[in-house]
């Protein structure tokens, strides 16, 4: 009995192993950072105010599928679902730096995570679950320098540093942390032309440290998002999405090379924005072209208030 349950431990080990080197690219599959985040107004920062601007974004995440290197699904019975709430405190000041206004921000999220994967073995069936409702990773940005470049140009610059702050367990299926740091250098644009027409982009690389419980190391992360649409009065309609890529490989024992995921997603975004009101974008995406990721849709709402 013992023999064949260190059998069936060893076998467990393999497939996940497997499943990690054929299926996932960044430990567990998931992303260093949130995506989906900017749309409308990406190139625009909060107004200087004496206390600054309190920001709300929750979004909902759902992936039934996975699919290997050549964009194929996976063999496997797998479900996620997360959901999550992020406070947010931005405060840009009248310093100015480099001709741009200086700004930084914090952001503290929870997330409410359901995950699930059963995987057939020649010992018997293997079932997970885990659906933790913890604290994530906090999100520090100690420098935001704003530029407005002329009335319809805006951009702005950010370095953003996510400390593991979040709930871990390695011995679990997902953890809302991921128990290493991220570095995030980022830069936002938005052009808005005399007849209302926007163009808002975001560019970000996510560079990792390891994973010092696992001794993994996601490799370097890209994303690009972006919103395109008309303004009509307070309102702003069109599609965004985003593009995620991995530039590198991850870092891991016994872990295959060319190991890299990537994912696209477009779907319709809304914002409101009128002076006295707080401000809000709502969008909904759906990914497609996933490569060694999951596969699935998400629905932001975010809402702020300046004071």
């Amino acid at each position: 009995m013992n023999h064949k349950n260190n059998n069936a431990r060893v076998l467990l080990l393999a497939t996940l192993a497997g499943l990690c080197g054929t299926a996932l690219a960044t430990e567990n599959g998931a992303p260093t950072t949130a995506v989906g985040v900017y749309d409308f107004g990406a190139g625009m920062t909060p107004p200087v105010t004496p206390n600054g601007t309190l920001g709300l974004r929750t979004s909902f995440y759902s992936a039934k599928v996975q699919k290997d290197r050549r964009g194929n699904d996976v063999n496997n019975d797998f479900s996620l679902s997360v959901l999550s709430l992020g406070l947010a405190y931005i405060r840009m000041t009248d310093y100015q730096l480099f001709g741009a206004n200086y700004g930084f921000s914090t952001v503290v999220p929870f997330f409410k995570m359901d995950a699930e994967l059963g995987i057939d073995t020649p010992v018997g069936r293997l079932e997970f679950e885990a659906d933790p409702f913890r604290l994530a990773d906090v999100q520090i940005t100690p420098l935001i320098l704003q530029w407005n470049l002329s009335p319809n140009l805006f951009v702005n610059a950010q370095f953003q540093i996510q400390a593991p702050t979040g709930d871990y367990d390695k011995n679990r299926l997902i953890s809302p942390g991921l128990n290493h740091w991220t570095f995030s250098p980022i830069v936002n644009g938005t052009w808005i032309s005399d007849n209302g027409f926007e163009v808002s982009s975001s560019f970000e690389v996510d560079v990792n440290t390891r994973n010092n419980a696992t001794d993994y190391k996601n490799g370097v992360e890209y994303r690009h998002e972006f919103a395109v649409g008309q303004h009509f009065g307070p309102w702003t309609a069109g599609i965004g999405g985003y593009y995620y890529r991995q530039f590198s490989d991850d870092d891991a024992p016994n872990l295959a090379t060319g190991n890299r995921a990537r994912v696209m997603a477009v779907g319709p975004a809304l914002s409101y924005f009128k002076p006295g009101l707080p401000p809000v974008w709502l969008h909904a995406y759906k990914e497609f072209d996933a490569r060694n990721r999951a596969e699935g849709y998400t629905v932001a709402l975010r809402i702020a208030h300046s004071f």
